[in-house]
């Protein structure tokens, strides 16, 4: 069985490693509108090779850290 130093260890490095990978991505909408600015030149924008695995990525993180707590709460 898991220990309870070794889960928060593994939370540490998925949170990390989540926040990371959020960071890194590039955001399609710009800082502008996500302080309530709009921008009328927007352009449709499709995630291609390395981005969409790095999204992709992200997805698995943030599962595998949503696990991780679920089973720290249960233990």
């Amino acid at each position: 069985m898991i220990s309870m130093t070794t889960m928060s260890w593994i939370q540490i490095v998925l949170s990390i490693v989540l926040i990371t990978t959020i960071l890194i991505q590039r955001g399609s909408s710009g800082a502008g509108s996500a302080f309530g600015g709009s921008d009328s030149n927007a352009q449709i924008y499709q995630k291609r090779g390395l981005e969409k695995a790095l999204f992709y990525f992200t997805i698995v993180i943030a599962i595998l850290f949503a696990l991780s707590a679920l089973v720290r709460i249960l233990m």
